[in-house]
This record gives structure tokens, sequence and C-alpha cells, in this order.
């Protein structure tokens, strides 16, 4: 089996998704720590081996783009987490629906930046959560 024979590896934007993902699995579901620790360390390597072979410059929309992208996932953890116990306060699915598409907005920021695959199921978020908007340059 050769790598370099696949078609479909996952983006940068997709990579730095899951190791958000990962992290808060890490700290969260600590029964499973060393088995999310290991999967964290596979990924921060072929983060590296991306990041090394780039012919861009990070910049701070770049940084911005993966802040965003950690903060919601960890919203709709939350968010998730809430309406599994029940609380369903505020229609809380809307509101996973519409931190998703902030989600694949900012995957793609990252994706614009070094090239490649973007999502485009990128909803607009409901009216009544329009505090949640970020505000792009």
């Amino acid at each position: 089996y050769n790598m370099t024979q696949r078609k479909y590896l996952p983006t940068l934007g997709e990579l730095i998704d899951r190791l958000s993902i990962i992290q808060l699995k890490e700290v969260f579901i600590t029964e499973h720590k060393s088995e999310y620790a290991n999967e964290i360390k596979d990924i921060v390597h072929d983060i590296d081996l991306i990041l090394k072979s780039a012919d861009y410059e990070l910049d701070g929309e770049f940084v911005r783009a993966i802040i965003v992208l950690s903060q919601m996932n960890l919203h709709i953890w939350t968010n998730e987490d809430n309406a599994r116990s029940g609380d369903n306060q505020g229609n809380q699915l809307m509101l996973t629906h519409g931190l998703n598409g902030i989600r694949n907005t900012a995957k793609n920021k990252i994706q614009e930046k070094v090239g490649g695959r973007k999502d485009y199921k990128i909803d607009c978020i409901a009216n009544e959560f329009k505090d949640w908007e970020i505000s792009w340059q």
C-alpha cells in the first residue's frame, strides 16, 4: 500500500477540526485518554508534514479560523451534552445546526489559505442565534 496512491486524504482543515474534537474527547472522556492521546499524536504528525511542505505563510486570519473552529466544536459539544441530558432550552438542535455552518466556514477559511477541497454546506445561522455570527474579514 502506497500513500501516494490515495485519492481522498483529509484536508488540513479536516485534520485541524478532528484534532479539536479529539482534544475535547481526551479531556471529557477520561477512560479513553491514552487512545485519544495516540490519535492526537498521529494527527499532529500529519499536520506537521503538511505545514513543513507548505509554500504559503500562515497569518492571523488562519490562526483565527483555527480558534473559531475549536470554539464552535466546544459549543457544539456542550450543546449536544445539554440536549442529551434533557435540557432543550433555546432549541438546541437549531443552534447546533447553525454552529456547524460556522464550523464549516472556518474549515473553508483554512482551505482558502492552503488550497484543496472545501465544504459547501455552510447554512446561515437562524435569526435567533445571530449573536453567534463571526465577523470574517
